[in-house]
């Protein structure tokens, strides 16, 4: 999920429409909206969040700070004016990017997953469970080397499973991420129908199903 960070009202609409489109879960706050939120939400529902977008906001409004020591998702600012000192002072503020308007959602899209690439540089940028590998760059997952194409919502899902290998995590944790946390047209239950789906290509790959439930408990992979 994207949280988008905007005054006006009508941008944070517009954004949640255009991530719409391109199958992105997102959430707009104003900035007040957005500090008090970002202080007081749950930490699973806050790793949920892919990413935050900020738009205008009055000067002061709103720390930088206050979103790193709760989450290290990237931090892209928008900037309406070509101007060298308004992107130096985002930068000073800090954002990971500042993209000057307009911008295509795509870029947007691109410039977050590049900057999660950066920051996995450190760390393997995949998992490997067998014969099988989980990226967690938006690439498909790969079964004895060879692509196993899956829907979005699919490989994210089992991304997100990949991206919690001790622990289970349960049925609204996977939509969270998936759907976002203010996602209210969309029933819980669609994620138990992604699963399903999911289980059934893995099984025919792999000869075994991969991901463990457990009733009350939820969900985890396992290495067979």
């Amino acid at each position: 999920m994207i949280v988008v960070i905007d005054e006006r009202e009508l941008v944070t609409e517009g954004y949640h429409s255009l991530f719409n489109r391109e199958g992105v879960a997102s959430a707009g706050f104003a900035p007040n909206e957005f500090g008090e939120w970002v202080q007081t939400v749950a930490e699973d529902e806050l790793k949920a969040v892919s990413a935050f977008l900020l738009g205008q906001c009055e000067a002061g409004s709103l720390s930088a700070q206050s979103i790193r020591d709760r989450s290290p998702a990237p931090l892209i600012a928008l900037s309406e004016r070509n101007s060298l000192d308004d992107t130096l002072r985002l930068f000073e503020w800090g954002a990971d990017d500042v993209v000057r308007k307009p911008v295509h959602i795509r870029e947007i899209l691109a410039r977050i997953t590049a900057i999660r690439r950066r920051a996995l540089q450190d760390t393997a940028n995949f998992t490997q469970l067998g014969v099988m590998r989980i990226y967690f760059d938006g690439r498909d997952p790969e079964i004895d080397g060879q692509p196993l194409p899956l829907p979005r919502r699919e490989r994210r899902i089992l991304e997100y499973l990949a991206g919690n290998p001790t622990r289970r995590v349960t049925k609204t944790q996977i939509f969270n991420a998936i759907y976002g946390i203010f996602d209210e047209d969309v029933e819980e239950n669609v994620v138990e129908s992604h699963i399903s789906k999911l289980r059934k290509k893995l099984r025919e790959k792999l000869g075994f199903d991969p991901i463990d439930s457990k009733r009350y408990l939820g969900y985890r992979l396992i290495d067979v």
